[in-house]
């Protein structure tokens, strides 16, 4: 259905604006997948596991902006790799925290996290962005592969690691396992807490990379940009078969999410869609994607009725 509504998708804005069939322009549309593509693997396994983030796109923009500070001061490159991704292991941790020793959901508890480091990425920078001149660090959002950008080539990467780790591991069929039910999974043995950690740290990680791209691409850390991030990620994550109810989804679906999501974006800026209404359609869509999804759970929920009184009778 994805392939279809994306075929669908490049005919409807190919007609509309020619340059939207373009080498060029489907290598950009690539190039911006990258940043939601690994915010939305993050959310892949924490959605599944029944939880969610709302501070990536807060934390993406002060990974970037941390790192163009380090730089700015001289700070060697591995160096400033490490700590960026450090902070957003930290901030995982932090909102596994919330979650897990609080009890906070994981909706208000992101929402707490993505005002503080929103703020932190203006304080670290006097509110100013801060320009990158490290031809090292610029050479990840800018270096091309086989003619594919290399930040392309990490997102895929990153796709093929944690498809694996989530179809594949033990560690995969535990975060399905306590999407389903997180009490069942601790009676049948599993540490839910520690398992919504490892997704909440996870996504943190796989954030900060983000960042570290976005910011070497745009030659600065900008405390303002990647607004609305995570919102574009979920929609992404739904759009691909996740269910926002946890315990149903696959990795190879959120990519055709991501890719249909950005295409659909990038294509109602090419037909010069006025920004209001931009976040209209934005909305429309992961209405789309979230009725979508209620259908399948009523689906999914019926045959099991079926199967279910089969197996009585």
């Amino acid at each position: 259905t994805l392939i279809v509504a994306m075929i669908l998708l490049v005919i409807l804005f190919g007609s509309l604006n020619p340059n939207y069939m373009s080498g060029s322009n489907l290598t950009n549309v690539l190039i911006a997948c990258s940043l939601t593509g690994f915010v939305a693997i993050g959310e892949t396994n924490l959605i599944i596991a029944g939880q969610n983030d709302l501070s990536p796109g807060s934390l993406a923009a002060f990974c970037g902006t941390l790192a163009a500070l380090l730089l700015s001061k001289n700070v060697p490159f591995i160096l400033t790799v490490a700590v960026v991704l450090l902070a957003g292991i930290a901030t995982g941790f932090f909102n596994a925290w919330m979650v897990n020793k609080i009890k906070l959901e994981a909706f208000i508890a992101t929402l707490v996290t993505q005002n503080i480091m929103r703020g932190f990425a203006y304080i670290i920078c006097d509110g100013k962005p801060i320009s990158i001149s490290n031809k090292t660090y610029l050479a990840i959002g800018k270096a091309r592969f086989l003619t594919i950008p290399v930040s392309v080539w990490l997102m895929i990467l990153a796709f093929v690691i944690f498809g694996f780790i989530l179809s594949k591991t033990k560690f995969g069929r535990s975060v399905y396992a306590i999407g389903g039910s997180q009490e069942a999974a601790r009676l049948a043995g599993l540490n839910p807490k520690r398992i919504i950690t490892s997704c909440f740290v996870i996504i943190g990680a796989l954030t900060a990379v983000g960042g570290i791209v976005f910011s070497s691409r745009m030659n600065s850390g900008q405390p303002a940009a990647n607004v609305n991030l995570e919102f574009d990620a979920i929609t992404a994550v739904i759009l691909g078969g996740v269910s926002f109810a946890g315990g149903v989804g696959d990795m190879f679906g959120t990519i055709l999410g991501v890719i249909l999501n950005q295409a659909f974006n990038t294509g109602l800026i090419m037909v010069n869609v006025s920004t209001f209404w931009q976040y209209v359609a934005r909305g429309a869509l992961l209405l789309f994607a979230l009725t979508s999804d209620f259908i399948r759970k009523e689906r999914r929920e019926k045959e099991l009725l079926e199967a279910s009184m089969k197996n009585i009778k």
